[in-house]
């Protein structure tokens, strides 16, 4: 399939990476121009270019942008057609993205997204740190294979998604619709805990919508003032704890 991803950070330049090796045709653009990015671009097996011409001629358009950045897509995706995959990774952190009130007053990260780009999205690895997926991705049938959520209402879409993150090295977990992606949000049991199929699928029933930003906030306030002290199993241990 021949993708386009919008954001190079440790998300996006390892899904390109990871997809590439696929055989996927993988276009890399970030905010700053593809001469910023073009050796990271020809480490991961990418071509680096700019977000026009990364949203042109694809089958899937991948989202790998901080969530305040959805603003600036909207007039980029307008002439995107319809058949065009969109998959958002994002999520919503006020210390750095700011107060929206929408989403404080309880709509999902993701519908708001889809909202302001004006596009239907299919959120996925978005519940997963940028080290576990770069790093502990296994074959399918393995089984301690991590599962991560899936969520979109175009079921055909989805579907191809999900196949496009079990390549990536995760059995991928159908969360539902859209408007259920809440329980894959930063502050749930299922946000960025490493579990297995099973176990995802409790960890998203188990979710506490007034309990999510709560815990979220708090688990940044405290990874925050851990600072060099952290490491990836405190903050998967954490995760857990906090949100179970």
């Amino acid at each position: 399939m021949k993708m386009g991803i919008i954001g190079a950070g440790n998300i996006g330049a390892t899904l390109a990476n990871r997809l590439s090796v696929q055989g996927h045709e993988v276009k890399l653009a970030n905010s700053r121009g593809p001469e910023s990015i073009a050796e990271l671009a020809r480490k991961v097996g990418a071509l680096a270019v700019d977000r026009q011409e990364a949203v042109r001629e694809v089958d899937v358009i991948i989202l790998s942008i901080p969530f305040d950045k959805h603003t600036e897509l909207a007039e980029l995706m307008r002439d995107v057609p319809e058949s065009v995959i969109v998959i958002d990774t994002s999520n919503y952190y006020p210390f750095r993205d700011g107060d929206i009130i929408e989403i404080r007053e309880g709509k999902p990260e993701s519908v708001y997204a889809s909202e302001t780009v004006q596009r239907h999205l299919i959120k996925a690895w978005n519940a997963v740190l940028a080290e576990t997926l770069k790093e502990k991705g296994q074959d399918a049938g393995s089984p301690s294979r991590i599962a991560i959520p899936v969520a979109g209402d175009d079921s055909a879409a989805k579907s191809v998604v999900m196949e496009l993150v079990s390549q990536s090295g995760f059995d991928a977990f159908d969360a539902g619709m859209l408007s259920e992606s809440w329980r894959q949000q930063p502050g749930t049991p299922a946000y960025c805990t490493e579990l297995d199929a099973a176990e995802l699928r409790a960890a998203l029933q188990a979710a506490n919508k007034a309990r999510a930003p709560l815990n979220r906030d708090a688990l940044i306030r405290e990874f925050m003032s851990a600072g060099d002290h952290l490491t990836h199993d405190v903050i998967v241990k954490r995760n857990r704890a906090v949100t179970a």
